[in-house]
């Protein structure tokens, strides 16, 4: 379908579909809307982020909820443990999809901040000479700034490679330390799993996560801080 045709078809007249190029080519209409814009993506951006919040604290919720209970008393088994292990895996689920969606709108407001902002507190030049055409090709195609792999190595290094630990320490723990009266094999074991194969499974899954967290490859995310060294901000 062609351009003439979206004009015929559309209820809006050609100078209304258009409104948006005529504040393009007017720097004061241009101005004054961007601000709009870029409230609009912090107030999304934080919102994304509330939801990924949520998700933690119930994860975390789950976890102080479940160690209660397996250490209240010797009798209860250790396997409640690999219990939370798969809980807290879909809550890290719910997570990384959020957590692409916040990046979305995250990206984009640092993207505006660098092109926009800092040069009009330092005219020295956009960080992209293209910022509108890119902004504007992002806004008319969204798509995610970074794969599930990132997202996932992301959100294990920032909150839930600790839960994890905690989870393994505990499980650790409860197979020897809680369980005097019998073998650390006999606790760690399941219905028709030996112990030993539970341990070498559960030594296997947190390899995996230490080498996800580790992910060797370029990030994609923009704008994070990602810097190793910090400096002085201000001089005093």
């Amino acid at each position: 379908m062609g351009d003439e045709d979206r004009h015929t078809e559309s209820p809006l007249n050609e100078e209304d579909q258009e409104i948006g190029a005529k504040i393009a080519d007017d720097p004061k209409d241009l101005l004054s809307i961007l601000p709009h814009y870029y409230r609009g993506e912090v107030s999304q951006a934080n919102n994304t982020q509330d939801r990924m919040d949520q998700t933690t604290n119930w994860a975390i919720t789950v976890l102080a909820a479940l160690l209660s209970v397996v250490f209240a008393s010797p009798e209860m088994p250790a396997y409640l443990l690999l219990i939370g292990i798969l809980v807290l895996s879909m809550f890290l689920s719910f997570e990384v999809r959020r957590y692409r969606f916040y990046d979305v709108h995250r990206a984009r407001v640092r993207f505006f901040e660098e092109n926009v902002f800092a040069n009009a507190l330092q005219p020295i030049g956009a960080e992209h000479s293209t910022w509108r055409e890119e902004l504007s090709d992002d806004l008319r195609h969204q798509m995610f700034k970074v794969d599930s792999v990132e997202a996932v190595s992301r959100r294990i290094r920032r909150i839930y490679g600790l839960l994890f630990s905690v989870l393994g320490v505990s499980w650790v723990a409860k197979v020897t330390l809680f369980t005097p009266e019998s073998q650390w094999t006999e606790a760690a074991e399941l219905p028709g799993i030996p112990g030993e194969i539970v341990a070498v499974l559960l030594g296997i899954f947190y390899l995996g996560l230490l080498l996800i967290a580790k992910w060797p490859l370029d990030r994609e995310a923009k704008g994070e801080i990602q810097g190793n060294k910090s400096g002085e901000w201000k001089e005093e």
